[in-house]
């Protein structure tokens, strides 16, 4: 019997299938996979993200179209999925690592922000009147180490060395899983990232639609110049007529 005459389960965050599935939570999982293709690399001192910002047309100001965003001096944050979702969740794991700044004098542990995070996305799923954030979170930071970190609508979080959300997610783990290596150099990363997000949108790799930012454990996180992003995408082009 249906919880609510003439309505199916997935009509309240609160109510789980006989199978014991949130449908609404899944749709939101479906909100990111419709989202543009977010990367995420670690690398020997380093994350490196890399995001498609898809340019649908010539009228649009790239720079107006923002994926990857700064949390702290060494974390950074790339979004897939809602935009205005994303907007909110950056916002607030800022004013999470400023009041751990202000309370402890010290920056928060990626690790920490990150359960944060989750806890906060989790608690959309659980209450009457709200839906989950249809959006998710690559964080990268450095703790001991570099650390990347997924979280989902759910609320659940996953350490990758490795990792993908949106559009192209499938391509780009089938890709990670046959030519990621441990200890790459920054350059590497960025070629592979390059490599992902090519095969992402077909061929249509460009220095407007392509953002790509790092954090290193002696250099706070830094987005890479539009200029020097065309560089890398020369090289790769390049090399992959070799």
């Amino acid at each position: 019997m249906q919880p609510f005459p003439g309505m199916g389960y997935d009509r309240a965050i609160t109510v789980f299938s006989p199978d014991g599935r949130l449908f609404q939570v899944e749709y939101a999982r479906e909100a990111v996979k419709r989202g543009t293709t977010s990367l995420g690399i670690r690398y020997k001192n380093g994350v490196l993200l890399a995001v498609d910002k898809r340019i649908t047309s010539k009228l649009i100001e790239a720079r107006s179209i923002e994926k990857i965003f700064q949390i702290d001096d060494y974390i950074g944050a790339a979004t897939s999925g809602l935009v205005a979702d994303a907007r909110v969740l950056i916002e607030r794991a800022r004013l999470e690592a400023q009041i751990y700044r202000i309370t402890y004098n010290e920056p928060i542990e990626i690790e920490l922000l990150a359960k944060r995070i989750c806890d906060y996305k989790q608690l959309y799923t659980q209450h009457g009147g709200v839906r989950p954030f249809g959006v998710s979170l690559l964080l990268a930071g450095i703790g001991d180490s570099p650390r990347l970190f997924e979280t989902d609508p759910s609320g659940a979080l996953i350490e990758y060395k490795a990792t993908a959300i949106g559009a192209g997610r499938n391509i780009a783990m089938e890709i990670f899983e046959n030519k990621y290596k441990d200890n790459m150099s920054r350059e590497e990363a960025i070629m592979l990232a390059l490599e992902v997000l090519n095969q992402a949108t077909e061929g249509k790799l460009s220095k407007e639609s392509t953002e790509i930012a790092f954090v290193e454990i002696d250099k706070p996180f830094t987005k890479i110049p539009q200029d020097d992003v065309e560089k890398f995408i020369e090289k790769f082009k390049s090399e992959s007529k070799d």
